[in-house]
């Protein structure tokens, strides 16, 4: 038999010590969780809330040894306990409001003075990154994902108007509606708005700290292409749906094959940054080369 992964022993030791406060959370925050599997992320707006989640939950977990090694003997008490009792006010006021986002700020912030209490803030500083992951979970008040995404939605529109029409399809434009041929598509906040940005940039910046790059010029680069990256991967998944209506019926566009559209924009997305990152990687590599070669 194998050695157990360290993460995984880790969290064993910890069991005994954290399943008071587990059971604490699955009191107050189940409830909560099943709202959003059931209402919030089962809309194609919020879809992303279970990757976000779980990715952040991994993290943490991989993460946890290096929380054990990083435990101060002085918690930071009096911050951990502000956080905490600033979380459960949210929740209070989250819950009976039916405020989805104060549920979900509140479950982050008392994970996170949780490990203030228990672990002090060297340790908390070591697992920041899923905490700050995990607020691409929380949904945008509505007023403001509709100002920031109708002029997305219209770029967008304009570009696959135009990319279309280069190559000779049959299209026009009517602000964010697409007719092509005889069909007529609107293109919804889900195919180009704010949420869709958000979350490939959740997506960039979880590769950019699973890979841990020492450039900061590779990481800086890498983190600001991701808004190019995600306007052209909704440009091409609007196409593909044109594409699908104009070929087969708007039946066939609004159904399966919709949903499908969506799994391009993210395998597109996650093909640009990665060659992306392949381009900026040999771009370090050569100037790297030519420094060295400038000192010898």
């Amino acid at each position: 038999m194998g050695q157990p992964l360290p993460w995984l022993a880790s969290v064993r030791r910890a069991v005994p010590d954290l399943w008071p406060v587990v059971l604490g959370f699955a009191v107050m925050y189940l409830p909560t969780f099943y709202d959003l599997f059931t209402i919030t992320w089962a809309t194609e707006e919020q879809a992303h809330g279970p990757i976000i989640f779980g990715l952040s939950l991994w993290l943490l977990i991989r993460q946890w040894p290096a929380v054990l090694a990083a435990t101060e003997e002085r918690p930071a008490h009096g911050a951990g306990w502000s956080a905490a009792l600033f979380a459960l006010l949210l929740y209070v006021v989250g819950r009976s409001q039916s405020i989805t986002a104060f549920e979900l700020l509140s479950f982050i912030i008392l994970l996170a003075a949780i490990v203030l209490l228990k672990r002090g803030s060297r340790a908390l500083a070591m697992v920041w990154f899923p905490f700050f992951f995990m607020l691409f979970m929380v949904p945008l008040p509505g007023p403001l994902v509709s100002t920031l995404t109708l002029p997305m939605k219209m770029a967008v529109s304009y570009v696959t108007e135009n990319l279309l029409y280069l190559v000779g399809y049959p299209i026009a434009r009517s602000g964010v509606i697409l007719q092509i041929g005889q069909y007529q598509l609107l293109v919804a906040d889900a195919c180009a708005g704010l949420q869709t940005l958000l979350t490939l940039e959740a997506l960039g910046l979880f590769y950019l700290n699973v890979v841990r790059h020492t450039s900061a010029f590779r990481n800086v680069a890498l983190a600001l292409l991701i808004i190019p990256i995600s306007f052209t991967a909704n440009v091409i998944r609007v196409i593909v749906l044109c594409l699908i209506t104009y070929y087969f019926g708007d039946a066939v566009g609004q159904g399966f094959l919709h949903g499908f559209a969506g799994m391009v924009l993210f395998i597109t997305a996650l093909t640009l940054i990665l060659s992306l990152d392949t381009l900026l990687q040999w771009i370090v590599r050569r100037r790297v080369a030519a420094s060295n070669r400038g000192t010898v």
